[in-house]
C-alpha cells in the first residue's frame, strides 16, 4: 500500500511539499494541472514541470540534509468534458474532440510515468456540500451537507455562488466558474438523459479511452458520486454497489477501475463500504478513506475525524480489509476538519483540505494497517 496526500500545487495550496514531507508514511503526492479546464489537452512540458517539482529536491533541501522525496504516480483528476457525458457538442467542443484530447492526455501522462488517473462521471457538479466551514462541537469546522436545504433549492446557481465563495482565491476542482457560467446550457443538454442513456454515454467514453490506458499502462479510476444519489433530476450512476458493478462491466479491462472514496460511497444510506472494498479489491487502483456522521433521517451529514468512532464509516474495517488483502494500490486520507486556527480570515485552507486533520488521519489509518499486518 502506498500512502498519498493530495496537493494542489505551488501558489494554489496553503500547504507546501515541505509540510507534507514531515508527515510519516507519505510516499505519493496526488496532483493535477488545476489550471486546465475539462476537455483541454495536457501538454508534455506542463506535465514534466509539475512532476519535477514533486519528485525533486530544491537546493535548500539538499543544503539542509533533506533527502525524502515523493513519487507522482497518481493524478486526481483529468476531468471529463460535458460533451462526453451528454453525447452532444457542448461549449463549442464535440464529443470526438474531447475524447481525442483525453486519449492524448493519457498518453502524455503514461509516457511521463503516471500510473493512475482519477476522474468522475458526475453530471454538471462534482462533489456537493451546502456549508464549507460548518462549526463542529469541538470547535473545528468541516464540510457539511444539509439535505433539507438541497431539497428546497429551485435554482442551483445559489449553491454555485456559495461554494465558490468558500474557496476564496484558491481553485475549486469541479466547480470551475468558467465552466459553470454555462449552467443554463447544461440544464438544457441533460433533458431527456436518464440513467440508461447515461450508462450508454459512459460506455462510449470507456471504449474510446481504455485502449490508450492499456497501451501506456495508465489505470483509470472512477470516483463515486459525492453525495451518492441523484441531484436536481440529473442521473448519477456511480452511487451504489450495483452501479459500480455496472460501470466495471461496461468495459471488462482491468484498466477500467475505481478510485473508491469510502466517504462518498457511504453518503448513501445502505451502502456498505467494507463490503465494497472486499468485493472490488482487484479493481481498486486508488482509495480515499474518510468519515462522515449522519445528522438526521433525511441524510444530512457532517464530515468528521478519521477515527471510526467519530462517525458512521467503519474506517477500521476498511483498513483491516485492505491490510488483510495486502493491498498494493494507493490510498490517501480525504477531507479533514479545519483545525488549530486554520479557518481564519488570514489563513483559510481550501475547504476540506487543511494540513492537520489529514496528517492525523494518515497516522490513524496507518496505525490500523500496522496493527493488522504485524499481528498476523
Amino acid at each position: 500500500m502506498h500512502m498519498g496526500f493530495r496537493w494542489y500545487g505551488e501558489g494554489n495550496d496553503t500547504i507546501s511539499l515541505d509540510d507534507i514531507r514531515q508527515i510519516p508514511g507519505v510516499e505519493t503526492i496526488v496532483w493535477s494541472l488545476h489550471h486546465k479546464q475539462a476537455g483541454e489537452l495536457w501538454e508534455p512540458e506542463e506535465i514534466e514541470a509539475e512532476m519535477k517539482k514533486i519528485t525533486g529536491l530544491s537546493d535548500y533541501d539538499r543544503k539542509h540534509g533533506i533527502t525524502k522525496t515523493f513519487n507522482a504516480d497518481v493524478v486526481e483528476s483529468v476531468n471529463v468534458h460535458e460533451s462526453i457525458k451528454t453525447g452532444k457538442t457542448m461549449l463549442g467542443m464535440s464529443r470526438d474532440e474531447a475524447l481525442d484530447n483525453y486519449r492524448k492526455t493519457i498518453e502524455n501522462l503514461g509516457k511521463a510515468g503516471v500510473k493512475v488517473v482519477t476522474y468522475n462521471f458526475m453530471p454538471v457538479f462534482d462533489w456537493l456540500r451546502t456549508d464549507m466551514f460548518h462549526p463542529s462541537p469541538d470547535g473545528s469546522t468541516a464540510l457539511y451537507y444539509d439535505a433539507h436545504k438541497v431539497a428546497q433549492l429551485t435554482d442551483p446557481q445559489a449553491l454555485i455562488d456559495e461554494t465558490l465563495n468558500g474557496a476564496g482565491n484558491l481553485t475549486m476542482p469541479g466547480w470551475e466558474p468558467e465552466r459553470l457560467a454555462h449552467l443554463p446550457e447544461f440544464i438544457e443538454a441533460y433533458k431527456g438523459i436518464d440513467h440508461d442513456k447515461y450508462y450508454e454515454n459512459y460506455k462510449v467514453f470507456l471504449d474510446a479511452v481504455i485502449p490508450t490506458c492499456e497501451k501506456y499502462d495508465v489505470k483509470l479510476a472512477v470516483h463515486p458520486d459525492d453525495p451518492a444519489f441523484d441531484l436536481f433530476g440529473w442521473p448519477r450512476v456511480v452511487s451504489s454497489k450495483e452501479g459500480i458493478q455496472r460501470v466495471l462491466d461496461l468495459n471488462p479491462s482491468p484498466y477500467n477501475g475505481l478510485c473508491l472514496c469510502l466517504g462518498s460511497f457511504s453518503s448513501r444510506r445502505g451502502n456498505d463500504p467494507v463490503d465494497a472494498v472486499k468485493t472490488f479489491m482487484d479493481r481498486i487502483h486508488f482509495s480515499h478513506v474518510r468519515n462522515i456522521k449522519f445528522l438526521d433521517e433525511a441524510g444530512s451529514f457532517s464530515e468528521v475525524g478519521h477515527r471510526a468512532s467519530e462517525g458512521d464509516v467503519d474506517t477500521i474495517g476498511i483498513m483491516k480489509a485492505y491490510a488483510e488483502a495486502d493491498y498494493q494500490g494507493y490510498i490517501r486520507p480525504d477531507h479533514g476538519r479545519h483545525l488549530w486556527n486554520e479557518n481564519t480570515p488570514e489563513h483559510r485552507p481550501r475547504p476540506g483540505y487543511g494540513l492537520y486533520d489529514r496528517a492525523l488521519g494518515i497516522q490513524y489509518l496507518l496505525g490500523v494497517w500496522d496493527a493488522v499486518k504485524y499481528n498476523k
